[in-house]
This record gives C-alpha cells, sequence and structure tokens, in this order.
C-alpha cells in the first residue's frame, strides 16, 4: 500500500507506471554505456566523443531523475536496482575494452533507435492513462532524437 495518493485510477496508475519504469531502466543503461564509452573511446574523434559522452551521460541521469520522481508522485517505486536494469533494458551491450570512435557512434545510433521506438511506444499508451507522464516522455524522447539526430551526422 502506497502513502502517496494519485489522482489516476488505479488501471491507469499501473499502464502509467509500465511506461515510467521502462523508461527509467532505458535512460539508467543509457548513462552506464555513454560512461563505460566515455572512458574507453579512441581515434581520430576522441575528444569531441568524449565530451559528448559526458554530456550524454549527465543528461540520461537527470532524465532518469525526473522519470523516477514521476513515478514516485503517482503512487508507485522506481526501480532502478543493476539486475533490474540489466534484465530489462533495450540499450545494447557495449563490449569491455577499448572502443573505437565509430564503434562507438555506430552503437549508440543503434541505442537510439532502440531507446526511441520504446519511448514512443510509451507515449502513446499514456496518452489516455496520464496526459502529464505523457508530456514527460514527450520531452525526452525529443531529446533523444536529437542526440541521435548528432550522431548519425558524425557518420556522414
Amino acid at each position: 500500500m502506497t502513502t502517496v495518493r494519485s489522482s489516476l485510477s488505479d488501471e491507469h496508475r499501473e499502464t502509467t507506471a509500465k511506461a515510467l519504469q521502462g523508461a527509467l531502466v532505458d535512460l539508467i543503461d543509457l548513462s552506464l554505456v555513454g560512461k563505460q564509452a566515455h572512458w574507453n573511446v579512441y581515434g581520430k574523434n576522441f575528444r569531441s566523443l568524449h565530451l559528448q559522452l559526458d554530456e550524454i551521460v549527465t543528461w540520461a541521469r537527470a532524465s532518469a531523475d525526473l522519470v523516477a520522481e514521476r513515478a514516485i508522485a503517482i503512487g508507485v517505486s522506481a526501480d532502478g536496482r543493476a539486475s533490474t536494469v540489466a534484465e530489462n533494458s533495450s540499450v545494447p551491450r557495449i563490449h569491455d575494452g577499448q572502443i573505437s570512435d565509430t564503434e562507438a557512434i555506430s552503437l549508440f545510433i543503434e541505442a537510439y533507435g532502440a531507446i526511441i521506438a520504446n519511448m514512443r511506444e510509451r507515449i502513446e499508451v499514456t496518452d489516455s492513462s496520464d496526459p502529464v507522464t505523457q508530456d514527460l516522455l514527450i520531452g525526452i524522447t525529443a531529446e533523444l532524437e536529437k542526440q541521435s539526430w548528432m550522431f548519425q551526422a558524425e557518420l556522414g
């Protein structure tokens, strides 16, 4: 039983909670993969990509916090545990060791494609269940699409 009361019906809260949890997992994993690539990237575009990855990590962490706090605000818990992220993320796995700049760019293009597809589904399902959450997810997706465009532009 939650101590936080929400104006959402139980059904709408459940639908919204599922969308928020999925977004939370993807954003946490995006930040982790971003940091792993940041530490291990090499190549002629090292410096700009190294800095870009740090920006992604900072943004993804802040966005994950907004998503988690929205979940709490509607009376559900947020689960950002490592095991939950590992089991449920749609972010592609990154190998250990060094990663070339072009390989990192390709990995993030793939990651953004997967996350954006899931975010658009979450936007769709929250249309009637919770427009406030939908608005949050729309804003996050707009930034994900911008970041995706920037990585695609780097490959030419």
